[in-house]
């Protein structure tokens, strides 16, 4: 449930949302992806109104959703075919980006035989084929092991450096917002509004040694700040 949330991003922008659990943060995305109708309110991308109209964003789930049955890059170039892309050339765009996301050479693997980051990379590349302005990305990494995710967290970081695109992400993870974004929306419980907003001002790209800089301790304090004070309240 949620209760007259107001958040936007400019374009290319990377926009981190954190909140308690139940609070509503995926049914805010549904709501921007058009799968749920808003009993009140509205969404605007481009300035279009694009309120309860799907196939204007670009939706990662929190699992990869790989169909066991496809190989990589039938998996990959999935979205392009239902956006109406023929077959042919939406599977040469994607084989052409397959070294990109760190899948050069497993265009013909099952997905039951790459590894949980490899799946993620090819559910990523899946979203970014789609050719959307606006990525949605509900807590792509936190199945994950702590490795494997920070690898994926500098490899994002490049990707988007290379293909701007609009992201907005969900985490439960104070670190992961101030690693990835340029700007953090914290929610209260449930129904969600917007508790606080914290800027992230620190130079990219942002890696394991940035963890350690001062500023980005006090910018995860901030936000874990705003976080517990909603927990105790």
């Amino acid at each position: 449930m949620l209760a007259g949330i107001e958040l936007s991003a400019a374009e290319n922008e990377f926009v981190a949302i954190v909140g308690p659990t139940g609070c509503g943060k995926s049914t805010l995305f549904h709501i921007l992806a058009g799968l749920v109708m808003p009993t009140a309110g509205a969404v605007h991308l481009d300035g279009r109104d694009i309120t309860g109209s799907t196939g204007n964003v670009a939706y990662m789930m929190q699992k990869d959703l790989l169909l066991d049955w496809r190989r990589v890059l039938d998996n990959v170039a999935l979205g392009p075919e239902l956006a109406g892309e023929p077959r042919a050339a939406a599977r040469a765009r994607a084989k052409a980006l397959l070294p990109v996301f760190g899948l050069d050479g497993f265009d013909d693997f099952y997905p039951s035989a790459l590894s949980g980051g490899m799946r993620q990379r090819a559910a990523l590349m899946r979203t970014f084929l789609c050719n959307k302005s606006l990525l949605l990305l509900d807590e792509p990494f936190s199945s994950l092991d702590a490795l494997t995710r920070a690898g994926l967290h500098e490899w994002l970081q490049k990707v988007c450096a290379d293909f701007p695109r609009t992201v907005l992400l969900i985490t439960h993870d104070p670190e992961e917002a101030v690693l990835l974004a340029d700007r953090i929306y914290v929610l209260t419980r449930r129904p969600a509004t917007v508790k606080g907003i914290v800027e992230v001002d620190l130079p990219r790209p942002r890696d394991h040694d940035t963890v350690g800089d001062p500023r980005f301790a006090e910018l995860k304090r901030r936000v874990l700040d705003l976080v517990w004070e909603e927990r105790s309240e």
